[in-house]
């Protein structure tokens, strides 16, 4: 099977509760082997879809199915109870028993299936090498940190082998340098143990630095589906645009060759033919920071408000008069500027994207 194989078929999957629409028509595929995320903000319907996956949800209309074991026939999952599906949940909390120790927290879920001691003895091992916890083995929960309790979490899952490894927010209660360094190692683990793995988050970041593909959800409906680089490069609207990464919104009116704001008109790159509303997004690597002079030739002019040091890099804010979003400037080195310097913005009409605002 290769990596462009659906390994799981979601079609037209629907869920409301009462008047709340969680989901709304959702259709993807998910492949063999592919790291997949399901971002977006709280209320986007996310976990709800994980929840349909697993079995804790029923949806109102709409199919699941899983390639079987010979990798020709689908599988209902619907019409498995979530204890019969080829499909793991690891949660938010880990949910590991405290009174047993990593081995035995590990072992549990293969001594519920009936495995032989031998068997058993043979995965837990070789998972306790795979995820770095052959010294913790003998250790309860309570005497680990929050990176190493994941790890078990993590362990307890795919010793069972599932075709799909389920996870919601896995690293949300990791300290921002573990969770760093989480990002990395289930990058790792999940192609060493090549199990498909869906994570659901809201951390973009997160999502960006471990998904092969990501589909960013809002209002219970797929927004767009694509792999981390298109989506910051060619979002499909704005709010995609908006929620993945940084940049400033440049709200006016599009033509063939210009858009025109604030009593403005700047050059544009229109390869949809946009034209009427229409949003220009300007990311900040692509914004520089200029002088105000007709030789300097800038597209807008307005006061620096902020300058962040990060040490190789550095970040100036812009306020703009009429512009409702403060226009973000990023570049190398130090702050070449002070707050309150007035300074033009320029940018190559090329790397800016222009998106058609829908009534």
């Amino acid at each position: 099977m290769t990596l462009e194989t659906p390994l799981l078929t979601i079609t037209g999957v629907s869920k409301a509760y009462g008047d709340v629409v969680a989901l709304d028509n959702v259709s993807l595929n998910i492949r063999q082997n592919e790291f997949f995320a399901l971002l977006g903000p709280s209320g986007c319907g996310k976990t709800t879809l994980l929840r349909s996956i697993a079995g804790f949800e029923d949806p109102d209309v709409g199919s699941i199915s899983i390639l079987g074991p010979d990798s020709s026939t689908p599988i209902n999952l619907l019409a498995l109870p979530p204890n019969k599906r080829p499909v793991n949940l690891m949660f938010q909390s880990y949910a590991l028993f405290p009174h047993m120790n990593v081995r035995k927290n590990i072992m549990y879920g293969l001594q519920r299936e009936g495995l032989s001691k031998e068997e058993i003895a043979q995965r837990v091992e070789e998972v306790l090498v795979t995820t770095g916890l052959t010294d913790k083995a003998s250790v309860r929960p309570a005497q680990l940190s929050g990176g190493q309790r994941q790890r078990v979490a993590l362990a307890r899952a795919i010793v069972k082998r599932p075709r799909l490894l389920l996870l919601d927010e896995p690293l949300s209660a990791l300290d921002r340098k573990v969770r760093a360094e989480m990002q990395i190692e289930l990058k790792r683990l999940q192609h060493e143990v090549g199990i498909t793995f869906v994570v659901v988050t809201h951390d973009q970041e997160e999502a960006m630095s471990m998904a092969d593909r990501i589909a960013v959800m809002h209002e219970g409906r797929v927004q767009q589906i694509a792999d981390p680089v298109t989506l910051y490069a060619q979002p499909a609207n704005v709010f995609v645009a908006d929620f993945i990464g940084s940049g400033s919104l440049l709200h006016g009116t599009a033509s063939e060759s210009s858009f025109s704001a604030y009593g403005s008109t700047f050059p544009c790159h229109n390869p949809d033919h946009i034209s009427g509303g229409a949003v220009l997004v300007l990311r900040p690597e692509d914004v520089r920071v200029t002088g105000v002079t007709s030789t300097d030739n800038p597209l807008l002019v307005g006061t620096i408000i902020e300058t962040h040091f990060y040490g190789g890099s550095s970040s100036t804010s812009v306020r703009v008069p009429e512009v409702e979003d403060v226009i973000v400037a990023s570049h190398p080195g130090a702050p070449q500027h002070h707050v309150g310097d007035q300074v033009g913005l320029s940018w190559d009409p090329q790397t800016a994207v222009l998106l058609q605002v829908h009534p």
